[in-house]
């Protein structure tokens, strides 16, 4: 059967939230589109409210967030930092660029995050740091890895791109880490197109941290009327987004938990009415571990081998349902294998789960009809 597009439901589709046209239209005409405007300062101020970070920058992009927290970090060429093979290119090419080592990490089967217990066997005297990424909005280990940290003198780092709204043992995602940082892309739960934020939670990285997002020169403390003129003190980059994007990103975060109540619908639907033909398949869904509250960033599944996942992205694509699958491990690509290392052990997981992994169409504007039409459209899948 073929399906047109027209009537076939994507993987995602960004949702407009209330008052974002309007917040746009103001941006553009309020005589100066360029960041740290109002909208920017609104932007961080609702980030700050939901994630309890002491402060946030916004910038371009969570990649961008991860180059500054390199910079931050103090890295010098040769030296190591801890993260899992299964993530997003970014979170190692933030440290590559500063001439660290990614040491890449074994993920847990159940949950899929950087596995805590794996971690201390790949501390060297070079390691400075764990940039923890919290899979699916789904919080790691905290307990276990912050107390691995402070025994070994580490910073940890969250990527918490997944997680805005999360939560482990009652404390929000992007709390636990020296620094977090967020990605606002048109994929994430609240976006604008593209942005993120590095959140700080320690006060001292504040004042550098700021001249870094202005391309390395003191012109935040010169608007705030802290020097007469700003000049070029140390190394940054230009990471500050424009006030348009501010705005876009205000609508939507102001519109937060009106968002997050219809993707946690979403999630708990696929998770109920899948249970029965998952068990039935040999298919894995996903682990939630108690003391976790996650955000419905993604609801994936996990199919016995490559073959069926293949077979079951193209017999979904012929029910005109479009589904995805996800990262490829670091420690084997072409980048990994020549900027950083796998731990000892390798990351047999990993690289199982990456052939294994299709993710689901999960947005706001799913409707009832078009969820029912996914979930028929999966359950009429056997695997052979």
């Amino acid at each position: 059967m073929t399906v047109s597009d027209q009537t076939t439901i994507p993987f995602n589709r960004t949702h407009v939230s209330d008052n974002e046209l309007d917040y746009l239209t103001q941006a553009v005409r309020q005589g100066s589109t360029c960041g740290d405007g109002p909208f920017t300062r609104r932007a961080a101020q609702l980030i700050g409210e939901i994630t309890g970070a002491r402060q946030v920058l916004l910038t371009t992009s969570c990649t961008h967030a991860l180059e500054m927290s390199a910079i931050l970090l103090g890295l010098e060429p040769g030296d190591e930092v801890i993260m899992p093979s299964f993530t997003f290119m970014s979170t190692a090419n933030a440290y590559a660029l500063r001439g660290a080592v990614p040491v890449f990490v074994d993920c847990r089967p159940d949950t899929l995050n950087l596995d805590e217990r794996l971690v201390e066997a790949a501390i060297t005297d070079r390691t400075r740091a764990i940039v923890v990424v919290h899979y699916a909005g789904v919080g790691c280990a905290m307990d276990a890895l912050c107390a691995l940290a402070e025994r070994h003198g580490l910073a940890i780092v969250e990527d918490n791109a997944h997680g805005l709204g999360g939560f482990y043992r009652d404390r929000p995602l992007g709390s636990f880490g020296r620094m977090a940082t967020q990605s606002f892309h048109e994929t994430k739960n609240v976006q604008c197109g593209e942005g993120g934020a590095l959140l700080l939670n320690d006060a001292d990285l504040v004042e550098r941290a700021e001249i870094i997002r202005e391309k390395g020169t003191d012109r935040s403390r010169f608007f705030r009327g802290q020097v007469d003129k700003y000049r070029w003190v140390d190394i940054g980059s230009s990471y500050l987004p424009s006030d348009v994007l501010a705005a876009q990103l205000t609508s939507q975060l102001e519109s937060f938990d009106k968002i997050q109540l219809r993707r946690l619908s979403v999630w708990d639907a696929y998770h109920a009415e899948l249970a029965d033909w998952a068990a039935l398949n040999g298919i894995s869904q996903p682990t939630v571990p108690a003391g976790c509250a996650h955000p419905a960033h993604l609801y994936y599944l996990l199919l016995p081998d490559l073959g069926s996942r293949q077979a079951f992205i193209a017999h979904l694509a012929g029910q005109g349902v479009r589904a995805a699958f996800h990262y490829q491990p670091l420690h084997t690509s072409p980048a990994g294998e020549r900027y950083g290392r796998p731990a000892p052990g390798g990351c047999p997981v990993t690289e199982q789960v990456a052939d294994r992994l299709v993710r689901l169409p999960l947005f706001v504007d799913l409707d009832e009809a078009r969820l029912a039409r996914v979930i028929d459209a999966v359950r009429s899948f056997e695997v052979s």
